[in-house]
C-alpha cells in the first residue's frame, strides 16, 4: 500500500505548510517539479522564469489544485533585474523562507578552443546569479532574525571532470563550494544551505537523439536508467524541510550512482554528449 503525501500527517512531516518559498527556473523540467511539490506540501510559492508565459502557465497549474502561486519573469544574468524581481516577489508574496534555483546552461568547446565569452557566460548563468539571490535572500531572512533554507541545483559535472564543457563544469563546482560557505557563515543564524547534483536527468531540455549511445550510456550505470525530474525536485523538498533540520552546506549527488562508479571521470560521459543524449541544459 503506498501512501500519498495529501494523507493526513505526511504533510505535516515536512513542516513546510504556509512557507513561502522562491523558486528560480520554476517554469518547466526540473523546476516545474519542484514548484508543484512544494505547492502539494504547503507552500506559496514564487515560480520565476525567464519566460514569462512558463511561469504564468506554472503557477496557474498550481493555483487550480487551491494551493498559492505567483510568477515572475526575469533574465537572471541581468544583476539589476534579478535583485528588483526578488524585491518584488516579498512584496508580493511576502518574506520569504527559503529558495531553490534550478537554472543553468552549458557552453560547448574544447578549452583550448574556448573563449572569454563562453567562459564568463557559463559563470553568470550557473554561478554569479545563486550569489546574488542568496545573498539578497539571506540578507532579508537575517533582517527579520529568521531561520531559513536553500537548495541549488548544481552537477555531476561540478564533482568529476568536465570535457568540453570546462566552463560549466567549473561554475558547478564553484557553486558547490560557495554553498559550503554560505552554510557556515550563515547556519549561525539559522539559514541552512545545501544542493542537488543530478546526473542525467530526462528533461525538455535534454533531448534523446541517439537510441544507441543511449543504450550504451545507461548500461555502465548502476541504476541502468535516466533520473526524472520528480527525483530532483523530492531531494530539493528535503533540504528545504524540517527533514533535514542539521543538515547544511552539503551536495547530494541524485545520479543513479553515476559517481560512485569511477568510471566516468577520465570523460567516458562528456564523450557521448555533443551528441545530446547527455548534453545538460536546464530550466
Amino acid at each position: 500500500m503506498t501512501t500519498s503525501i495529501e494523507e493526513e500527517g505526511v504533510t505535516s512531516l515536512f513542516g513546510l505548510e504556509g512557507k513561502r518559498i522562491l523558486v528560480l527556473g520554476g517554469g518547466q523540467g526540473m523546476g516545474e517539479a519542484t514548484v508543484k511539490l512544494l505547492a502539494r506540501l504547503g507552500c506559496a510559492v514564487a515560480v520565476v522564469d525567464l519566460q514569462a508565459e512558463r511561469a504564468e502557465r506554472v503557477a496557474g497549474e498550481v493555483r487550480e489544485t487551491g494551493a498559492v502561486a505567483l510568477p515572475f519573469a526575469v533574465d537572471v544574468t541581468d544583476d539589476d533585474a534579478l535583485i528588483a524581481t526578488l524585491a518584488q516577489v516579498e512584496r508580493e508574496l511576502g518574506p520569504l523562507d527559503g529558495m531553490a534555483t534550478i537554472i543553468g546552461m552549458a557552453g560547448w568547446a574544447p578549452i583550448a578552443e574556448m573563449t572569454l565569452e563562453t567562459w564568463d557566460a557559463d559563470h553568470r548563468r550557473n554561478l554569479r546569479y545563486f550569489f546574488l539571490a542568496a545573498r539578497e535572500v539571506a540578507r532579508g531572512l537575517l533582517a527579520r532574525q529568521a531561520a531559513g533554507s536553500m537548495v541549488c541545483v548544481a552537477s555531476v559535472d561540478g564533482l568529476v571532470s568536465a570535457p568540453n564543457h570546462a566552463a560549466y563544469g567549473a561554475a558547478k563546482a564553484g557553486l558547490i563550494n560557495l554553498v559550503k560557505t554560505m552554510a557556515v557563515e550563515w547556519s549561525g543564524q539559522g539559514i541552512r544551505v545545501n544542493c542537488v547534483a543530478p546526473g542525467g536527468i530526462v528533461t525538455p531540455r535534454i533531448p534523446l537523439v541517439d537510441a544507441e549511445a543511449e543504450r550504451r550510456s545507461m548500461g555502465l550505470l548502476p541504476m541502468q536508467r535516466r533520473g526524472t525530474v520528480d527525483d530532483i525536485a523530492k531531494a530539493a523538498a528535503f533540504f528545504l524541510s524540517d527533514l533535514s533540520p542539521y543538515v547544511t552546506g552539503q551536495t547530494l549527488a541524485v545520479d543513479g550512482g553515476y559517481t560512485a562508479t569511477g568510471v566516468f571521470g577520465g570523460g567516458g560521459k562528456a564523450q557521448a554528449k555533443p551528441n545530446g543524449v547527455i548534453g545538460e541544459e536546464r530550466r
